[in-house]
């Protein structure tokens, strides 16, 4: 496709998760940079789980060509600092011994996609298109790039509208863009298009790719390898049925996972089950159970990252075990390339399911007897009743409208065949008439009044993200009439973001004792009113910072913002936009919440009773 057309393109690639799509990326800039003189290779990904794992497959592939080149790679999101081979690559210029240079001045925020090669989050990309403080840096660093948008079904109507923003942009500074999902709808799809400037295109049977040029839209159809059939399990919400489900699924032998949307869900079913993994001689003493979530400080979180990809990632440096159980978040199904014999999950929407089902068999392995066939077990997906949104809180994660027509559709299937039933279940959740041919009243109802509420949720994202994005297409003159912004811990006037959602506050656990703050129980303390402004504080300064984690509760937040500011903080650039969150013998009290740091859970929270506040 690429020798039938000359300059830069888009090119939208659908397959099935696994199939090896992050590879064609890598291999297409090769091929786009040789032709067109791009500058380098920019990789976004949604989140800083998915871009740490990310810029080591990239790192390798890039080495693989020539293992004595010279790189400048960034690994570049708000978490960045906290990875430890970037501290390991600062400074490193001048030793002639490294084949990587990552300089100091290169890890300063806005700095990192001036770098030849990059891999991190959308929303360092992002920002390139808001009106922020020097976002013509971000510009400038992205022009000439092949820039690769990786899961771009996972957003919402907002980021998705920024997303288009980038595409004009990028357009115009002459980058050629891969965009790679295994779960598009055929609106996002079209409105990608119509960004680059490039309507319509043929009419292309899944798996498929895209390519938009100058002189139009190429289309070809890839066979992809066949999977076996994936037998769908309905089971109730309740944690009891998932803990009964899990235990059975372990009794055969093997890996599983329970993908749940809370981490209240997480931590709560992994304390149910524990106890009886202990006590359940029948499973015997081998069993591992695993949890793995956002609200772990960053470091702690990084380590159980890790973890994660031993046990059930691919290659040598993999230690799977003989029967294991990991309870986890949204964290694992994207960009992660970890393989279950059995797996459990809460319902999502239809294309996030089809994306956890895709960690299921997804190596080529010998599995055991009892998982040889692959079982999806949903719960909410029970046929007898609609599934419960406000007690499991599923209704706050997502949008009810497309839970409700992810439960009718594709929950009314027994048997999913992919990859052929994947583009057939997401059209028909996304763009499919919900009212046609129904009959359910009950169901009719509550549908009405879902896609009332959504509609005007994707109307009023849609205005916001037109309201703050930069038009690439605009007049000089009047390019700029929209309100300058802040990026948080920029200033305090008008905030913008990236994506939509709860406010968050970056925050470190510290532990508060009479000598002062400690980070573990077995630390030197420190003193929380003293600067940290000498060469020697640096080294605790760096530690404090890799203990840091986003919450997003609001009451919470609202205490934590409104403390005095710590003076060990506020004197030093790298922690001045973290707040302390101190504990005394794990506990953390404000008026109606009490907030425990635990090893093993991590951060949990605990609505006081009404005599306890």
């Amino acid at each position: 496709m690429l020798d039938s057309v000359s300059g830069p393109v888009l090119i939208i690639v659908e397959a099935p998760m696994g199939e090896g799509k992050t590879e064609l990326a890598f291999l297409a800039h090769l091929r786009l940079q040789a032709a067109n003189g791009h500058r380098g290779l920019y990789v976004a990904l949604p989140t800083q789980a998915t871009g740490n794992a990310m810029f080591d497959r990239t790192l390798t592939f890039l080495k693989s060509f020539s293992p004595d080149i010279r790189l400048d790679i960034q690994l570049a999101h708000g978490g960045a600092m906290l990875d430890e081979r970037i501290h390991q690559l600062r400074g490193v210029n001048d030793s002639t011994s490294e084949s990587i240079s990552s300089s100091a001045w290169f890890s300063q925020r806005k700095r990192p996609l001036l770098s030849p090669y990059g891999v991190g989050t959308i929303d360092q990309a992002l920002f390139a298109t808001l009106h922020v403080k020097h976002h013509f840096v971000r510009l400038w660093g992205l022009a000439n790039r092949v820039v690769v948008l990786d899961e771009v079904h996972a957003y919402d109507t907002y980021t998705s509208g920024l997303i288009e923003a980038l595409l004009r942009w990028l357009k115009a500074m002459n980058c050629s863009v891969v965009l790679m999902s295994a779960t598009l709808p055929a609106k996002r799809r079209a409105t990608f298009l119509h960004a680059w400037g490039a309507d319509g295109g043929p009419d292309v049977a899944y798996p498929r790719v895209l390519l938009a040029s100058s002189e139009g839209v190429l289309g070809e159809h890839v066979p992809c390898r066949p999977l076996t059939p994936i037998v769908v399990v309905c089971i109730p919400e309740n944690l009891e049925d998932l803990a009964v489900f899990a235990l059975e699924g372990l009794s055969g032998g093997g890996c599983g996972v329970v993908i749940v949307n809370t981490v209240q869900r997480a931590q709560s079913l992994y304390s149910m089950l524990k106890p009886q993994l202990r006590l359940g001689e029948a499973l015997g003493k081998d069993v591992e159970l695993l949890l793995f979530h956002a609200r772990y400080p960053a470091d702690e979180r990084s380590e159980r990252e890790k973890l994660v990809l031993n046990q059930f990632g691919r290659g040598e440096k993999a230690q799977r075990p003989a029967r294991a159980l990991l309870i986890a978040t949204q964290v694992v199904e994207q960009s992660l390339d970890v393989d279950f014999d059995f797996m459990i999950t809460d319902l999502a929407p239809v294309d996030l399911l089809l994306q956890r089902a895709g960690r299921l068999h997804r190596h080529e392995r010998q599995r055991p007897a009892a998982h040889a066939v692959p079982r999806l077990i949903v719960a909410g997906f029970q046929r007898e009743r609609l599934p419960e949104l406000k007690e499991t809180a599923w209704g706050y994660v997502y949008d009810p409208y497309v839970l409700y027509r992810t439960w009718d559709i594709a929950g009314a299937e027994a048997i999913w065949r992919l990859p052929e039933d994947i583009d057939r279940l997401v059209q028909a959740v996304y763009s499919n008439d919900p009212f046609e041919a129904e009959e359910r009243k009950e169901y009719l109802e509550t549908l009405d009044q879902a896609l009332g509420t959504h509609l005007a949720q994707v109307q009023e994202q849609r205005q916001r993200a037109m309201n703050v994005a930069l038009d690439a297409e605009a007049e000089l003159s009047n390019a700029y009439d929209k309100p300058r912004a802040n990026e948080e811990g920029d200033g305090d006037g008008l905030q913008v973001v990236t994506r939509l959602g709860e406010t968050s506050l970056a925050v470190v656990p510290v532990l508060a004792g009479e000598s002062g703050w400690r980070l573990f129980a077995t630390d030197e303390p420190f003193d929380p009113t003293a600067e940290l402004d000498h060469a020697s504080d640096h080294a605790l300064a760096h530690r404090i910072y890799r203990r840091q984690l986003r919450l997003s509760r609001k009451d919470l937040v609202k205490a934590l913002l409104a403390q005095p500011v710590c003076a060990a903080f506020d004197s030093h650039p790298l922690l001045r936009n973290l707040r302390p969150l101190i504990f005394t013998a794990s506990i953390a009290e404000f008026d109606c919440l009490r907030v425990r740091l635990d090893p093993e859970l991590g951060i949990s929270f605990e609505t006081k009773k009404k005599e306890d506040a």
